[in-house]
């Protein structure tokens, strides 16, 4: 079964890996104006070993957006049923950018759901200033084409093989999305709304509520333009485990600029990751 409806809305997703979870269960969330297929170089590498399952988001790819909202919130919503419905136990969020979004609000709002976080390029750490702008320009009658001109400065310096090729696809797949989606899903990352999420400082005391163990991914060029660096992120992630790791020379898709890299340092990370504490029981004997 690859369709699931949630909420009025038809999401597509696959679940592939090891019969009983093998090494744990694995969600893969993809980022705004994106889909699934921004995963195809780790599904499988990540199956070898864990189940994995891995959705488009309501109104993106595969997946209807015809009811409800566009903001992580609604995203997180959808998700919980789904691993309702596929019985998963807790799983270890990989999110990228909205998707880091989604994955840190699904840890917070949802911790019995969530063993552990990883955010790839997360769409959260802006400063203040930097959110309303950003916000206005997508009042406009034409919004995907921001949206395709503010995602395709994104990429790494062109010198990775194929780049040229990831330039091309991300532009033309923005390019087939419905604007009003594409409008609401940038504002609900940008708006004044969203802050809480998405923008120092608000954002530092709701990250700091994830109790679980947190491996950060970010390119050293989005830190220099948000104004922090890895130790930001690490000081936010209070679990022992948490890690924060910076690259150089790479974009925002680092994990399809680099995938080998990128797919050893999570396997890595997961290796070692600590096992769930068991629920504690209440003696209930008289």
């Amino acid at each position: 079964m690859t369709f699931t409806t949630i909420d009025g809305n038809r999401l597509f997703h696959t679940d592939e890996g090891p019969a009983g979870g093998g090494d744990g269960t694995l969600l893969l969330v993809h980022g705004e104006a994106c889909d699934s297929h921004d995963w195809s170089a780790q599904t499988g590498a990540f199956a070898a070993r864990h189940r994995v399952i891995v959705p488009d988001l309501r109104g993106h790819g595969r997946s209807t957006g015809l009811s409800g909202g566009m903001r992580p919130r609604d995203f997180v919503s959808d998700l919980v049923e789904l691993l309702h419905v596929l019985d998963t136990g807790p799983v270890t969020v990989v999110g990228h950018s909205l998707g880091a979004v989604v994955a840190s609000v699904l840890a917070v709002e949802h911790p019995e759901l969530v063993r552990a976080v990883i955010a790839v390029e997360p769409a959260y750490g802006f400063a203040a200033e930097f959110a309303p702008p950003l916000a206005a320009a997508f009042r406009v009658p034409d919004p995907v084409e921001v949206a395709a001109a503010v995602l395709g400065g994104l990429e790494g310096t062109g010198a990775e093989p194929g780049a040229d090729a990831l330039r091309v696809w991300h532009r033309r797949r923005v390019l087939g999305m419905d604007p009003m989606t594409v409008r609401d899903v940038f504002h609900g990352l940008f708006d004044e709304a969203a802050a809480a999420l998405t923008v120092r400082p608000g954002v530092e005391s709701y990250l700091a509520r994830r109790s679980c163990p947190v491996l950060s991914l970010s390119a050293g060029d989005s830190l220099k333009a948000k104004g922090i660096d890895g130790d930001w992120e690490e000081s936010l992630s209070l679990h022992p485990y948490s890690v924060s790791v910076v690259l150089d020379g790479v974009g925002h898709w680092m994990h399809q600029e680099r995938p080998s890299e990128i797919n050893a340092l999570v396997l890595g990370w997961l290796h070692g990751l600590p096992a769930p504490r068991p629920e504690r029981k209440t003696d209930t004997r008289g």
